[in-house]
């Protein structure tokens, strides 16, 4: 008999309603994807293999962008996947602990590389809506709570909740539907809640970058190619609205993960932050606009021309690497980033 019927079997010994006692419905859908399921919700998250190898290259990386700015602050955060707090211990074995592996990784920073460690805070609001359920994103709130972190650590100023203006897309199912193949997803959306400063003034520019396609040669030889241009929006705006029900609420930042996003805010401190991020670092920057002077994101994929002059013409004066464990622990990341230091475009 399973442990499932053994439940409902005590539960009618012992009175309780059957539907009061029914477990989680916990599975394994496409690529892995660990779905847990009860009546009123549901949770999709991204497994983990360790890539140690990886990981060591992006810290590596880090000290190798440290050592190209010596006169800059230069981080390394390693943000957690929802699967570092969520996973029920039923399906520990489908997946890796990212707690041990991200500490690990940020105590081989060398010196110069300034470790930013999310898991002790982040832990403490696991009962809130750190992370998306039904996105491999964690949520606006998440991103806020590890803000406070690197501000913290960088010795800036930092904004209290009450400078925000909360704004939320109803109805929200992301990527996990796709991703995972499972309808249970789609049934039980989520609200998508996102903070507008309001409490500081700040401007914003972008450079918007877009795929080319051509393709040469004939038969066998017939080849494409793609070829990444950009071109610049002088006035735009870091939010974009999106109707209650879009799957693409989580590009409301900046318009998604294909730009390089500048801001100039009212803070003068003198400190002009970068980011080097994936889509995870996308809900960062609006919650450091209380921070620093100056933020330009970039991302670890899209960028074109070279890196040396970029710092240097704009005075960067703090770098932070803020990627996800999985993309982390990417070689590709890591040798795309060192790649955009000797680029020339």
């Amino acid at each position: 008999m399973t442990t499932r019927y053994l439940i409902l079997a005590l539960a009618l010994l012992l009175g309780i309603p059957a539907a009061a006692a029914r477990q989680d419905s916990i599975r394994r859908a496409r690529s892995g994807i660990i779905v847990v399921e009860s009546d009123s919700t549901v949770r999709a998250m991204e497994p983990y293999g360790v890539n140690r190898s990886g990981l060591a290259a992006y810290v590596k990386v880090a000290a190798k962008y440290k050592r190209t700015f010596p006169s800059a602050r230069v981080y390394c955060m390693i943000i957690p996947n929802a699967v570092a707090f969520y996973c029920p211990e039923e399906a520990h074995e489908w997946t890796q602990d990212e707690g041990p592996v991200i500490e690990y990784a940020l105590s081989t920073c060398p010196d110069g590389v300034i470790p930013v460690n999310l898991m002790p805070e982040l832990s403490e609001h696991i009962d809130e809506p750190i992370y998306l359920r039904t996105d491999h994103h964690w949520a606006p709130l998440g991103a806020y709570y590890a803000a406070a972190v690197f501000a913290d650590e960088a010795g800036v100023p930092f904004l209290p909740p009450s400078c925000y203006q909360p704004d939320t897309i109803r109805n929200f199912v992301g990527t996990m539907q796709k991703f995972s193949n499972d309808a249970a997803v789609g049934r039980k959306p989520e609200d998508f809640v996102y903070y507008i400063p309001k409490c500081i003034d700040y401007e914003t520019t972008r450079t918007v970058y877009t795929y080319t396609t051509t393709r040469s040669g004939r038969g066998r030889r017939r080849r494409t190619h793609r070829t990444l241009t950009a071109r610049s929006q002088p006035e735009t705006t870091f939010f974009r609205s999106f109707p209650d029900g879009s799957a693409g609420a989580y590009s409301t930042f900046m318009g998604g993960d294909l730009n390089q996003t500048s801001v100039r805010t009212a803070t003068k401190n003198g400190r002009r932050l970068m980011i080097l991020k994936d889509s995870y670092g996308n809900a960062l920057p609006s919650c450091l606009f209380g921070s620093f002077e100056e933020i330009h994101v970039v991302d670890c994929r899209y960028f074109i021309g070279n890196m040396v002059d970029f710092v240097h013409q704009r005075g960067i004066t703090d770098i932070l690497f803020c990627n996800n464990l999985i993309h982390a622990s990417s070689p590709v990341t890591s040798h795309t980033l060192e790649q955009y230091l000797t680029q020339k475009r």
